[in-house]
């Protein structure tokens, strides 16, 4: 066996095909998206959010210190699971790259569409919420005026497919097993 086989040491082996990353992006509907506070500690919440042409959409109001770290420093990242997905659990991204806040009343309103089409969409989910979205009253329910949006833009990928790791290191593992029963 090789040193790979026999441990996750090196895991790039197992990194998610392109194609599945994009099916994980387009299905997930919820990331963790992290920014850097003044101090510089990472830290991060589970937000909604669309994908479209390759960067990662939000919304939050003003007054989340992610908005004001945010026009302080652009610099976060956007982590994705399967976990909760038709892809099952197991496959993970992590991007690494900058988000810029929009408060255009264009933007917002095609951003509050497009998120509020999404939900509308999800409502099989069983959601009570998403059950009975009326994505226009939707739109306007999220329309405030301290309301933005972020714009994300990945810059570096980090895929992950657990599902090939395990399929990878079953034979290893009950080598290992059956080396430690010895």
């Amino acid at each position: 066996m090789t040193e790979q086989s026999t441990n996750y040491d090196d895991v790039k082996q197992y990194r998610l095909d392109p194609e599945r990353e994009q099916e994980l992006i387009n299905s997930a509907g919820e990331c963790v998206f992290i920014w850097s506070n003044k101090a510089g500690h990472p830290i991060g919440v589970i937000t909604a959010y669309v994908p479209v042409d390759g960067k990662i959409w939000m919304t939050a109001t003003r007054e989340r210190v992610r908005i004001k770290a945010i026009a302080r420093d652009g610099r976060s990242s956007c982590v994705f699971t399967s976990k909760g997905t038709h892809m099952g659990g197991g496959k993970t991204v992590t991007y690494k790259g900058h988000t810029v806040i929009h408060d255009e009343i264009k933007t917002k309103q095609w951003f509050y569409q497009l998120l509020a089409q999404g939900m509308a969409a999800s409502g099989d989910d069983g959601n009570e919420f998403t059950r009975n979205l009326n994505p226009d009253l939707f739109v306007k329910f999220l329309d405030t005026p301290e309301r933005v949006v972020l714009e994300f833009t990945p810059e570096l990928s980090i895929p992950f497919d657990g599902d090939k790791m395990a399929a990878g290191t079953a034979a290893a593992y009950a080598e290992f097993a059956k080396e430690a029963d010895n």
